[in-house]
């Protein structure tokens, strides 16, 4: 198990998923830190450490929805895999969607994982459970700040 906690970085802007994946995320065996933003130009200015976030922690995770106000899901995975400086940081789409453009899209745009959100919390704890133990068990990431 990791030494400090797991930074995670969630974009969500559905209020019942954030709960939720909160929840789940509390009865992890894994230790982390969950922090939220709630839109795509949000999600931007956090890993970028600009505007409201500039003691923003680099996540060695990020959770990504599709469906957001303002710049969409699609449009963030984007800008973080066309950025020198965010590039290695692994991003899940975590999403409703379960449309195959949509899935598509998402690993062209170089996403690391796609998982459509169960509808259950009991069904959210077993994904995010996995999640966890694959991102921050079994796969070895790069450590923070690491040159890409």
């Amino acid at each position: 198990m990791n030494a400090r906690a797991a930074e995670i970085l969630l974009v969500e802007d559905n209020p019942g998923d954030i709960l939720l994946t909160r929840k789940a995320f509390k009865s992890s065996e894994i230790a982390n830190r969950l922090h939220v933003v709630t839109d795509g130009n949000s999600a931007l200015e956090f890993l970028r450490r600009e505007g409201r976030y500039p003691e923003a922690v680099r996540p060695d995770l990020v959770l990504l929805d599709i469906n957001l106000p303002g710049l969409d899901g699609h449009e963030v995975l984007a800008a973080i895999k066309a950025d020198e400086d965010l590039c290695q940081v692994p991003v899940v789409m975590l999403t409703s969607s379960d449309r195959q453009r949509d899935v598509a899209t998402s690993y062209r745009n170089h996403a690391n994982s796609y998982i459509c959100k169960p509808p259950s919390l009991a069904g959210l704890s077993r994904a995010l459970n996995a999640l966890q133990d694959y991102w921050f068990e079994v796969v070895r990431l790069p450590p923070p700040g690491a040159p890409a």
